[in-house]
């Protein structure tokens, strides 16, 4: 499957339905925090089926079995790993005016001092789930 370089977060929702014709897709508040998306903005949305596993199935029927704290396994993990040297083109500056890059699936990379068009290297110094940052270590 080819994922287009437009994509703003990934992450996995319930559907909800509201009434005989609305459903609700739920997004995480860590992507509204960040800055990926935000309220009252309008979305395209992909949705993408996934296999459910043993361990899955077996737990369908139980409510909040998940700790906020834990990610289900089936959530990407980030293409990323501090201290990983990256070149990377900034693309956008962000609301802080730090330079935004994308990487693989669209993950972000916040590279603070970089200007918009600058290819630098950078070095991963801290990885979250849909963003990471990295310092300049050369222009």
């Amino acid at each position: 499957m080819e994922i287009s370089d437009k994509l703003l977060c990934l992450f996995n929702a319930e559907v909800t339905a509201e009434d005989d014709d609305t459903y609700t897709v739920e997004v995480p508040r860590r992507e509204i925090d960040t800055g990926s998306v935000e309220a009252g903005d309008v979305y395209r949305v992909a949705l993408v089926s996934r296999e459910r596993t043993d361990d899955e199935s077996s737990s369908a029927g139980s409510s909040g079995s998940h700790s906020g704290s834990s990610r289900p396994s089936s959530e990407p993990q980030p293409p990323v790993d501090i201290g990983e040297m990256r070149y990377v083109e900034v693309e956008d500056i962000g609301k802080q005016g730090d330079g935004i890059a994308r990487v693989e699936r669209g993950y972000v990379i916040i590279v603070p001092g970089a200007e918009i068009g600058e290819r630098v290297k950078v070095e991963v110094t801290e990885v979250k789930s849909n963003f990471a940052v990295g310092e300049i270590i050369d222009q």
